[in-house]
This record gives C-alpha cells, sequence and structure tokens, in this order.
C-alpha cells in the first residue's frame, strides 16, 4: 500500500477513488455537453483505483466510498444504456435527483472522515541529531518460574525491543514495522489490543499496515561513546511498542531505550518461536481484590525490569552476542513505565539500586510505598478531573513525598491517560480517550519533558528543569524534608 498522506490520512489511491466516486455523483449536475465525458473519466479512475486497492490491500475506510458509488453507478450509466439501445435517454427531474445525489455524496464522505478517525498511524519524525534502529531480543530468566503457568519447569521470558542511535540507512531502506517484527505478529497484537478493549479488530485494522521511522538492525552510531539507557514498562495489557514514538525521539537524542513484553500480561506477545501468549490478567470489578491482584502483577514486572538490567549488562560485556556490546552505559539507567507500567518501575527502583531515576507516566502506585525511593523521581499525569480516582494523586503524592531524592509531578493541561503513548497517533481524537492536545502535540510534550528530565538526572545537563517543566502544565517539587 502507498503511503499514507500526513493530515488527510489516506492514500494518493485511496484519495483517487474519493474523486472518481465523487465525480460520478456530480457529473449529472454538469452541463450537457460535458457529461458524457466527467462520467467516463470518473469511471475509469474509480475502477482502475479500486482494482489496485484490491490488489494491494482494500481497508474498511474505502468501502462506504464504493458503496456510495455503486448507488450512483446505474443512474450516471443508464442514459449511455438508453442510447445503445436506441430508447431516448430519459434523466430524473432536480428536485429527485438532488437528494439522491446528496445521498451518495453523504456516504463517500464518511470514507475519509472513518480514515480520519482510525488512521494508519504515522510517526513524526525524531527531532535528534542521530537516525533511530531497533532490534527485537527474547531472554529467559533461568532463577524465576514462570508464576502464570502450572508447568514448575517452566521459566520466565520476556520479549524486549531496543531503540537505539544508529547510522543513516541506505536511501529506501524500509522502515520498521509497528507492533511487530512481521506484518502478520503485528496483526496478532493489533486484534489481541481491539479484543482487549471491546472493539471490532477491523476498526484498527490500520495499526498494523504501520511503520515507524526506525530502521530494523541498522548499524550503531559510531563514534559516539555509550548511551545512557532507559527501559520501559507498558500499561497494563499493553506490549512493548506501545510507546514507539517516545522511544524514537529518544533514541535520536543519544538514549538507548529497552522497551518490555510481560508475557501473559500484555495483550499478546509473540515468542521467537512463532506461539503467542496472551493476557491472563482480568480485572474482578471489586477494589480489594483487584488492588492485591495488581500489586502481584506489578511485583512481577518490577522483577522483569530489574532481569532485563541485568541482561542488558551482560550484553554491554560481551557476555550476550548484539552490536550495542560496548555502548551501553549501564551506570547511568533510568526505569519508566504508563499506567501499571509505572508502579512497577517506582517497585524496580525502590528494589534496585542500579536504577538512577524513574518516570511514571500517569501510572497508580500499586502496591507496599516502602522503602522510600532514593532516586529522582518525574510523575506525568492527566488533567484532573470529577471522574478520575481520588485515591490516585493523594498516594502518588505520598510515595513522591516520601523520596529521598527531589522528584517532580506534572500534571498536563489537556492530556488524557492515553496521551502517554501513541494512542492520539491511531484512535479518534476523543478527548476523554485520547486528550486534546492533538495528535502532533500529544507525543511532542511526553517527549520534551522526559527528555528535559533524563537530560537533567543522567546526562547531568545543567538547567532550571523545574522550571523547564512548569512551561507544560501544573508543576509540584518534592524536595527531602518538604512537604513539595
Amino acid at each position: 500500500m502507498t503511503d499514507i498522506i500526513t493530515g488527510l490520512y489516506m492514500s494518493p489511491l485511496e484519495l483517487l477513488a474519493v474523486l472518481g466516486a465523487v465525480a460520478l455523483v456530480v457529473a449529472r449536475w454538469f452541463p450537457v455537453a460535458a457529461r458524457p465525458r466527467v462520467t467516463i473519466a470518473a469511471g475509469v479512475v474509480l475502477v482502475l483505483s479500486a482494482i489496485v486497492l484490491s490488489v494491494a490491500g482494500i481497508r474498511w475506510q474505502v468501502l462506504p466510498v464504493l458503496a456510495g458509488a455503486a448507488f450512483a453507478l446505474p443512474f450516471a450509466l443508464s442514459p449511455f444504456m438508453r442510447r445503445r439501445s436506441g430508447r431516448p435517454a430519459w434523466r430524473a427531474r432536480w428536485w429527485l435527483a438532488l437528494p439522491g445525489s446528496a445521498a451518495c455524496v453523504g456516504l463517500i464522505a464518511t470514507g475519509p472522515v472513518a480514515a480520519w478517525s482510525f488512521p494508519v498511524p504515522v510517526f513524526p519524525e525524531p527531532s535528534g541529531r542521530f537516525a533511530v534502529g531497533t532490534r527485537v531480543v527474547q531472554w529467559t530468566d533461568p532463577h524465576r518460574s514462570e508464576t502464570f503457568t502450572a508447568d514448575r519447569g517452566d521459566r520466565r521470558r520476556v520479549v524486549v525491543q531496543l531503540w537505539y542511535p544508529a547510522e543513516e540507512s541506505p536511501a529506501g531502506a524500509r522502515r520498521a514495522q509497528y507492533l511487530g517484527r512481521t506484518e502478520h505478529e503485528a496483526r496478532i497484537v493489533s486484534d489481541a489490543l481491539a479484543r482487549q478493549v471491546g472493539l471490532p479488530g477491523f476498526l484498527v485494522d490500520g495499526i498494523p499496515r504501520a511503520h515507524t521511522r526506525s530502521v530494523f538492525d541498522a548499524a550503531v552510531a559510531g563514534r559516539s561513546g555509550r548511551f545512557p539507557v532507559v527501559l520501559l514498562s507498558p500499561g497494563s495489557g499493553g506490549v512493548r511498542t506501545q510507546n514507539t514514538a517516545w522511544a524514537e525521539e529518544l533514541a535520536s537524542h543519544g538514549y538507548v531505550v529497552a522497551a518490555l513484553d510481560h508475557p501473559y500480561d500484555s495483550a499478546a506477545v509473540v515468542l521467537n518461536d512463532g506461539r503467542a501468549i496472551h493476557t491472563r490478567t482480568a480485572s474482578t470489578g471489586d477494589r480489594d481484590k483487584d488492588n492485591r491482584l495488581a500489586a502481584g502483577w506489578t511485583a512481577v514486572r518490577a522483577a522483569d525490569l530489574s532481569f532485563v538490567l541485568t541482561q542488558l549488562n551482560r550484553l554491554d560485556r560481551g557476555e550476550i552476542a548484539g552490536p550495542l556490546t560496548g555502548r551501553l552505559d549501564t551506570s547511568r539507567v533510568a526505569v519508566t513505565g504508563h499506567s501499571m507500567g509505572g508502579a512497577a518501575a517506582l517497585q524496580a527502583a525502590r528494589q534496585d539500586g542500579r536504577f538512577d531515576a524513574v518516570i511514571d507516566l500517569d501510572g497508580y502506585p500499586h502496591g507496599p510505598t516502602s522503602p522510600s525511593l532514593r532516586q529522582p523521581t518525574l510523575a506525568l499525569t492527566q488533567a484532573i478531573t470529577p471522574a478520575t480516582d481520588p485515591h490516585y494523586i493523594p498516594r502518588l503524592a505520598k510515595v513522591l513525598k516520601l523520596s529521598a531524592a527531589t522528584s517532580y509531578r506534572l500534571t498536563i493541561p489537556g492530556a488524557a491517560h492515553l496521551t502517554f503513548m501513541d494512542g492520539p497517533l491511531y484512535l479518534p481524537p476523543v478527548p476523554s480517550v485520547v486528550g486534546s492536545l492533538g495528535r502532533i502535540e500529544s507525543p511532542r510534550v511526553v517527549a520534551a519533558t522526559t527528555l528535559a528530565f533524563l537530560d537533567t538526572t543522567l546526562r547531568h545537563t545543567p538547567g532550571d528543569l523545574a522550571g523547564v517543566l512548569s512551561a507544560y502544565g501544573d508543576l509540584s517539587v518534592y524536595r527531602p524534608g518538604n512537604s513539595g
């Protein structure tokens, strides 16, 4: 399928089909001498674009366009057919034809509206000086049993995607598939994510068609020393790729991002052997029971994060083969997460002193609040409304107040829970779901605030961090011994 045109969220072929369909409908309103030419040209454009789209893979958003054209086609061709049969041409009076034409145009128009509402995501161009490479690895922890299965010999596995600073790839290099290593894997993951939120899979069929800004297995950027490392745990049921736009932006600025799939928690995890593991976590509707379950799932995720950091240390030392050997600065590591992943990041930092900074992307702090955090922490939260869980901000503030390091809570106006991942790029722009910042501004704000925090805490870049953060929203600063 050809590239999607940014802003219109349709490919050139799809736009041709729309234009051909509209021209076919409105040809009846052209001057008599021009009608045959317009009708024939519109029909040829429509048929050819429909044939090519059928071969390349037609999206459901184009079906209303074809339906509207199909309704108009008999009326458009009727004058030609009657002439060929020797009968006089017949045309409906304008007051009869106008409602039919309006209905057909309205049906055709639902195609572009649907494409805009459920688009093939277009990823923002990273703003840093590095190109971005990506690769996927699978690691097994020999010291941990898989708690989600009954087989005591089953060891805990994680699938990790790395985004890293890379050399410029050759012109025409194929960009990495979104949601998976292949389109087949991407469709498995996309269907699982749709089922998880109760959507028919076809509504989001644009997601597995998308390609990102990174290139699989691109050469690591040379002569740039070692790169600080950022680990990411996705939200409940989330997948390793859910923050791709953010990960690519960080990698373009010289960070290595390692995002995890948590098997039996993530909606779908496709292993190296092709097997797909689907989620086994689900809410019960009982708050107390759900809190206990969430604390247990958070503990598993925190252990996954620590294990992956151990593996990254081994990779850097050459104990695991890979192009990033000798290029990871594992003395400068941040742990991050969205939603439940944010809770896991907080827990991992409490338990593992190798993490130097924490970013919680709108995550409720499940589990114990002790020991106190020793690392600087940035908590980004959605706009607080009457519908916000009343326990959320007080509990988050408690965690940050207990910290032994200066921490920050930034509430971003116009942000919703899904603002902090790739959702705004491919979901309908409903403020209560993805916020009101928009498809361009949402990833920019999240990346800008987290980059400012990472540059200060991991690279010790001088500057007024509180001043930078406060430009994006309502900032609370929690200093040791101060209530904030």
